[in-house]
């Protein structure tokens, strides 16, 4: 698969899209929900995750590297997501590709190593907005890049790091390198943007429930997005700022889980990026987690 265009407007880094091998490839065609598209056509940051799940399903659940990995226990967990929405509106009532890929990469040499699996995907969509106009040619709607690092969950918290795959389906040790950034990084402001409140918990604590889970056994990924896109929204509402906004883009560093019965606050503060759109950074957190949270999670939003 051949690297698409890039965008140009991404405000937060990402690894560039780089070129698969056949079997760590997939193209497909689905369908949006209505929640994936705003009411002036632009696909929500939500709604591009989807164009990953063909690539889980039909590329690498099958492929012998994946399935040996798995047969060792040794699991791929989500550490990053980044999310890039784009402006160009799209049809919600019709089907939309989705292409991405996959790469294995390592962090370092010998028995310190840690091994990543990368993905890469986008969304296209007919331009244009529901109605009786016709739709219009493909155009670019969004994309995406999530890090997962290879590991023992079950094992004792010594075992856990994985220097080394089977070598059955994917090379033991990966020829490409990754340097994953902290995971504090996804609580810090772009590049020349400014603060304009203080650091401060989110008013509304969350309980979770099981609604909130998934068949991983804990709080699915992207409910965090979502409690901290609705944090953000009430700091815009309680700093009088406008509220005919839109979330652009979303990046989240995952550290610790969450379960059924959890309490978390979001804590944030609001930025002004170097174009005048409005964000936040911050962290989701348990009582007395603060020095550990959660997660990381910032934000954009644009008119």
């Amino acid at each position: 698969m051949q690297p698409p265009t890039p965008a140009t407007d991404a405000p937060f880094p990402a690894p560039p899209w780089p070129e698969f091998p056949a079997d760590q490839a997939h193209t497909a065609e689905m369908l949006l929900r209505y929640e994936d598209v705003a009411q002036d056509g632009r696909v929500t940051p939500l709604g591009v995750v989807p164009s990953m799940s063909g690539l889980w399903h039909y590329a690498l659940r099958a492929h012998p590297g994946q399935r040996a990995a798995i047969a060792q226990r040794i699991i791929p967990i989500m550490t990053r997501l980044t999310i890039n929405a784009l402006e160009a509106p799209i049809r919600v009532d019709r089907p939309v590709e989705s292409r991405a890929g996959f790469l294995l990469a390592r962090d370092g040499d010998g028995d310190e190593a840690r091994i990543y699996l990368n993905v890469w995907a986008e969304l296209r969509g007919a331009a244009g907005r529901v109605g009786a106009r016709p739709p219009g040619p493909p155009v670019l709607a969004g994309q995406l890049f999530a890090e997962h690092l290879y590991t023992r969950p079950f094992a004792p918290p010594d075992q856990r790091r994985v220097s080394r795959l089977p070598g059955e389906g994917f090379p033991e040790v990966p020829e490409a390198r990754h340097a994953a950034p902290p995971a504090t990084a996804a609580a810090e402001a772009p590049p020349g943007a400014r603060w304009l409140d203080e650091l401060a918990p989110d008013p509304a604590e969350v309980a979770f429930t099981l609604d909130q889970t998934d068949s991983n056994q804990h709080v699915n990924s992207l409910v965090y997005v979502r409690v901290f896109l609705d944090a953000v929204q009430r700091r815009l509402a309680a700093g009088g700022h406008p509220l005919a906004v839109l979330s652009r883009a979303v990046e989240i560093a995952y550290r610790k889980p969450c379960f059924a019965g959890d309490r978390v606050r979001t804590h944030l503060r609001l930025f002004e990026a170097v174009d005048g759109a409005l964000g936040a950074a911050g962290f989701i957190a348990g009582p007395g987690e603060e020095a550990r949270p959660r997660c990381y999670v910032r934000a954009l939003v644009r008119g």
